[in-house]
Parts: C-alpha cells; structure tokens; sequence
C-alpha cells in the first residue's frame, strides 16, 4: 500500500528532517510544490486535499489555517507546531505515554505532535505520577539544554554566523514558555512546572531533566522503584529505552542523529534525592522521528519504518 503525504512547511528545519526520513520509501508518495509555487495558495490547498496524510511544519498561526483549508473527511493530519497540543479534538502523538495511546493515535484524524522538550520531561514524570510515586500536586522543576537547531533557521544562522552567541544562554526567563501548558496537561500536574531551558552551542542533542526530593513525598519512593517504573512503562517500545545511570557521562550528544529516546534514574540513595535525566534527538524523537513514527502508526506501517535507532 502507498499512501501520499504532503509536508506543509518542508523547506523548514523540520520539514526538511521529515522529507530525509520519508525520502526513497516505496509505501510513501510524497507530494511537493517547486519553489515558485511554494507561495501559490490555490496549489497549496489542492496538496492539503490531495494527500492521505499531511504533516503541517508551520508557525502555529499558519497551522491553525492549513487545517481549515482541508475540505474533505479523508486527509488527516500530524501538526508539528504548538498549536493544538493542549486543543479539543486533537489525539496527542506520544505513542508511548498511556496504555492505548498507539491505538488512539491510530485511529485518529488529527494528532498533534508533541514538542521537544515535553517529550522528555512527559517521558519521564508521567508514569511516576500514574503509579503514585509522584504527587500530581507537586511543585515539579525541570531543566533542559537544547542544540541550537531547535530554534529554526533563524537560530542556526545566528549561531553559526561570523557573531556567535555565548556557548549556553538560558531563555524562557519569565517562566512562560509556551511548552509548559503541554507538560501540565499530559503529566496531568495540578500546577504548572517551573521549566528552565537553556540553548547551547551544539548543533542537535537534548538533555531533560527532572529533580526530584523523594525523601519529602507520602510514598518516599526509592531510586529503584521509579526506575523500575520506568522500565515497566517502556519494556515494549523499540524507541524509548531506561538505562542503568553511570556517573558523570550523561552527555547531550548521546542521542542526537537517532529518533530514540534515552531516560535514566540517578541520584543519592542515602538522601533520597532524584535527578532524572532524558537525552534525545530535538530534531529525532523530539520532532522530525516522532511526526513520522506517528505517520507510520496512523498509516498501519511499522511504527519505525524509517528511523534511526
């Protein structure tokens, strides 16, 4: 079976990643515009209607329009952007994070793709918070360095242009990035957490990471038990694996040029203090690898077909 797929927004970083791993696949006909009809509104819509399966690459704004340009029941869509990942109607393309996602997911008309660094922290605290271990109340903190490619092409000129900026600089400073409701929602967390990301001078790699103070919590849970849950969680999943924490070689390269994602328990036994770590690909898992593990899962193909783990 073959289906067709257009990329809205594929000359975007994103786009560009998903058009790589779609690319010379024989189940797939991806349908293009040249560069002079990019623009051209009219072949755009007929695209959107044309395709099985469209993957919107796009600012949210010009998300939320390409989705009222689909005048059919047929084309169903994976949105890339922010823009319906907290929305009504929209099945959240996390496959791993609830029993039953895969099926929701494939049965689903619109899935929105999940962002980068949600899939870390959600891949981490959401199954502590289903088992009990973690609080839902809980005021949760987390910390995340990214590549810069994460930031567009904008970003990428910027950083490797003749002016580079600092080797890390933290943003996001007012505490409202526009990420943090899509952790909210998914962890299901009474509050919102405090999330502190920071970019550095790396082109492509993530590190997510969650502490936690298990001492203080009703259940006191142990290092083993979260990892033990952890490990429960993904024991099925090809692309997201639990690892034994070695010290001090957690890097952010680890799993940058894959679609897996890497999740790992450290910390102090004595003191019952966590650090929970994810490392993943912002461009793999984090964008390009899960729009097209979700493609793979709406279109009945080998949920990895394509990836690179």
């Amino acid at each position: 079976m073959t289906v067709k797929v257009f990329i809205d927004g594929a000359a975007g970083t994103t786009g560009l990643e998903i058009g790589d791993r779609l690319g010379g696949r024989d189940d797939i006909e991806l349908l293009t515009l040249s560069e002079s009809r990019r623009k051209d509104a009219k072949a755009r819509a007929k695209l959107l209607n044309d395709a099985d399966f469209v993957i919107l690459c796009l600012p949210d704004d010009a998300a939320r329009e390409a989705v009222t340009l689909i005048e059919n029941s047929h084309t169903r869509v994976i949105d890339a952007s922010t823009a319906h990942r907290v929305g009504e109607g929209w099945t959240y393309g996390f496959p791993e994070l609830e029993p039953g996602q895969m099926t929701a997911i494939a049965e689903a008309s619109r899935v929105s793709n999940p962002g980068c660094y949600p899939t870390g922290f959600l891949a981490l605290v959401r199954p502590l918070v289903r088992a009990g271990l973690i609080p839902v109340d809980w005021p949760i903190s987390v910390n995340a360095v990214s590549g810069y490619s994460g930031g567009g092409k904008s970003m990428i000129a910027e950083f490797e242009g003749p002016n580079p900026p600092p080797a890390a600089r933290p943003y996001a400073l007012g505490l409202a990035h526009k990420h943090v409701p899509e952790m909210q929602k998914h962890a299901r967390l009474e509050h919102l957490p405090i999330f502190t990301p920071s970019v550095v001078n790396t082109y492509r790699g993530m590190i997510v990471e969650v502490p936690l103070p298990l001492h203080m919590f009703v259940r006191r849970p142990t290092l083993v038990a979260c990892e033990t849950v952890l490990r429960e969680a993904y024991r099925d999943s090809p692309i997201v694996r639990v690892v034994e924490a070695d010290a001090d070689t957690v890097a952010i390269e680890d799993d940058a040029g894959t679609d897996r994602l890497t999740l790992r328990v450290c910390g102090n036994a004595e003191t019952g203090q966590a650090r929970l770590i994810a490392t993943l690909d912002n461009l793999g898992k984090g964008a390009a690898g899960a729009a097209v593990q979700n493609l793979n899962i709406m279109a009945g193909f080998d949920p990895v077909a394509g990836l690179a783990l």
